[in-house]
């Protein structure tokens, strides 16, 4: 399984590195939400957390789904403009006002992508125009809960009041904690863009993305990059660019940005990796059996993300209600998998302080 990007065509001069401080504040309340998946951050995300006012730590709940499985491309608006050539802004307010030059329909797909499933990789009408799709994605936030119901069917309902909510929100982010972890980040993120950008220039774009991450390949023959991930897409720069955009706050994930239409980004991690972590002996055999199949790494990478049901489990992975079952059953036995109730729901998500103990190799294949 792969993402691929089809490059046939694309001019050295449209490839880009540039970092994003919209993408880097994505990246922040992505690890604010979900510390477990950045051990390396802890230190970080202690110190925020104490001295976060409560009601904007209330406001941050009220749409955790557009950054806690990863993060929306709502933070990267720059490759859904027209052209697909736009660049990051080189302030939060510049990035700002580009999310402000995204379309309704465009803003809406994006934020609930991880809510209703859209076709990602496909044209298609979005659920302001396609009244099946609007109501799965109702059925869908009410299996998270009344906060991601709530916000859904205002989503739905005035997008314009949403966006203003969303950007205000932001804006008092950055007022919070985000300034000020952005003053030094953006000095290693611009280190890190000059040291691509020269390889690209003096070595070609298969010596910078070799020095991106192992996981990214180019076959120039072919005209295509090949990102090795657990989950499959497709898309083209066609006459648009490339971008590559640095995070320090991202590590172990290496995003790609496949929106259709939209222009094509390599989201990845600067910097050296952190230490691997020891893994336990115990029931190590009972785990590694429960992680060799091939479905049950795949349903793990979705597990890592978000809580999901079992029927959403079934739709995702195209199989009946019995099969998903028994699978979730091995990750459960192998205390690889927690459960909970909400209302008429159970939902399963996978242990990631588990996983992280028992290997970090694993939890960076999952969550890349």
């Amino acid at each position: 399984m792969s993402v691929s990007i089809d490059i046939a065509g694309l001019r050295p001069e449209r490839v880009a590195v540039v970092p994003s401080p919209l993408a880097e504040l994505g990246m922040a309340l992505h690890a604010l939400s979900e510390p477990g998946h950045h051990p390396g951050l802890q230190g970080w995300v202690t110190g925020v957390t104490a001295r976060l006012d409560p009601h904007l730590a209330d406001r941050m709940c009220e749409a955790d789904f557009l950054w806690r499985t990863t993060f929306s491309d709502l933070f990267l608006p720059s490759a859904g403009l027209p052209g697909r050539a736009t660049l990051p802004g080189g302030t939060l307010d510049e990035e700002l006002d580009l999310l402000d030059r995204l379309s309704d329909e465009q803003f809406v797909d994006a934020a609930l992508e991880f809510t209703c499933a859209l076709p990602y990789g496909a044209p298609g009408a979005g659920p302001l125009t396609d009244e099946n799709l609007r109501r799965r994605s109702l059925e869908l936030a009410a299996a998270r809960g009344p906060r991601q119901t709530e916000f859904t069917e205002r989503l739905l309902a005035d997008p314009p009041r949403i966006r203003d909510w969303l950007r205000r929100f932001l804006r008092d982010c950055d007022e919070a904690f985000f300034a000020e972890a952005w003053s030094r980040l953006r000095h290693q993120l611009a280190a890190d863009t000059r040291h691509k950008t020269d390889l690209l220039r003096r070595r070609g774009l298969a010596e910078a993305l070799a020095a991106v991450s192992p996981a990214v390949t180019l076959d120039e023959a072919a005209g295509r990059i090949t990102v090795d991930k657990l989950g499959e897409g497709r898309t083209a720069t066609g006459d648009g660019g490339l971008l590559l955009i640095p995070t320090g706050l991202g590590r172990p994930h290496l995003m790609v940005l496949h929106r259709y239409g939209w222009q094509p980004v390599l989201h990845y991690p600067a910097g050296s990796a952190e230490p691997a972590a020891p893994p336990t002996v115990e029931q190590l055999a009972l785990r590694m059996t429960a992680l060799s199949h091939p479905v049950r790494m795949h349903m793990c990478r979705h597990l890592a993300r978000s809580a999901y049901t079992t029927g959403e489990l079934v739709q995702v992975h195209g199989m009946t209600a019995p099969e998903i079952s028994r699978h979730l059953g091995v990750l459960k036995k192998a205390g690889l998998v927690t459960t909970r109730r909400r209302g008429r729901y159970v939902l399963h998500q996978l242990d990631v302080a588990v996983v992280a103990r028992l290997g970090s190799d694993f939890l960076e294949g999952i969550l890349r």
